[in-house]
């Protein structure tokens, strides 16, 4: 690895505002990509060892998949813990390794931000499941069931089945557009908006460079539950955003998703990363 080093000069990552305009960025898995320890997951020593090599690719930016604590599963996706990194990639010592490391060969580091929805652990969603009227109550998409106990409206879930499901404890149902321990959190409260933006934050302040955030036309719901309506076309829409065997292609995803209040949050998102020179964004739609 030393041969590369040398090639490369380690100024640091440039001050410049477009740095991503043209910019190769290279994505890294952290769980299969490099095994540091020998327990046979990829880890964040592994990519911090393994830098000097993607700098001598050429590229300018790397983007890391998901490493926040999570019960996995949705290859974590599924955020038990903003701030924290899962122990099976190391800590977040290890992380600022990689990110001082990555600044070194003035490579830029862009991570996942995954807010529209949490894992079922998170400890934000084990309060709000746990009554109607505790201080996080409303922090997620809570509905009270049809009079015959159906689902709330027609709305489906990406990964298959209704995106509805039926908690006990509350005896409500909540949203979840993608696995039923994927609960979407509600960004109709100013509070959760505060909370995922102060997660943000915390990262911009250890020095990540941009995020690539995750199925960002999800964030909004319609706040009347409206049910969406038939898709247009030959094909009913089957095959736009699911495979064939999925109906979720068969509705015209009006209520459920891509809202326009998500512009106004994405404003906030935008004013907070201009606190912080150079900082970027993509999203996911």
């Amino acid at each position: 690895m030393t041969q590369h080093q040398s090639e490369f000069p380690v100024a640091g990552p440039e001050l410049d505002a477009d740095w991503w305009r043209g910019a190769v960025i290279y994505q890294i898995y952290p769980r299969s990509f490099q095994d540091d320890n020998g327990d046979g997951i990829g880890d964040l020593p592994g990519i911090t060892r393994r830098l000097s090599y993607v700098a001598s690719l050429g590229v300018d930016a790397i983007w890391l998949s998901p490493f926040f604590t999570s019960p996995m599963a949705d290859m974590g996706y599924d955020v038990s813990d903003y701030c924290g990194v899962d122990p099976m990639f190391g800590t977040l010592a290890e992380f600022d390794a990689l990110l001082e490391e990555a600044h070194r060969l003035g490579l830029k580091v862009i991570i996942d931000q995954v807010l529209s929805h949490s894992s079922d652990q998170h400890p934000w969603f084990k309060v709000s499941r746990s009554s109607r009227d505790n201080a996080k109550a409303d922090w997620y998409v809570w509905a009270d069931a049809q009079p015959d106990g159906t689902a709330p409206n027609n709305w489906l879930s990406v990964f298959g089945g209704p995106s509805w499901e039926w908690d006990g404890i509350r005896k409500q149902y909540y949203l979840h557009n993608f696995l039923a321990s994927q609960p979407d959190l509600n960004f109709h409260n100013a509070d959760v908006q505060d909370a995922l933006l102060d997660t943000v934050r915390f990262w911009l302040d250890r020095g990540v460079d941009g995020f690539r955030l995750d199925t960002v036309n999800f964030y909004f719901h319609d706040a009347d539950l409206r049910s969406n309506p038939p898709a247009q076309g030959a094909n009913g829409g089957i095959g736009a955003d699911a495979p064939d065997v999925n109906p979720y292609g068969m509705q015209q995803h009006l209520y459920s998703k891509t809202r326009p209040e998500n512009l106004e949050f994405l404003e906030r998102f935008r004013a907070l990363l201009d606190e912080y020179e150079g900082r970027t964004s993509v999203g996911e739609v």
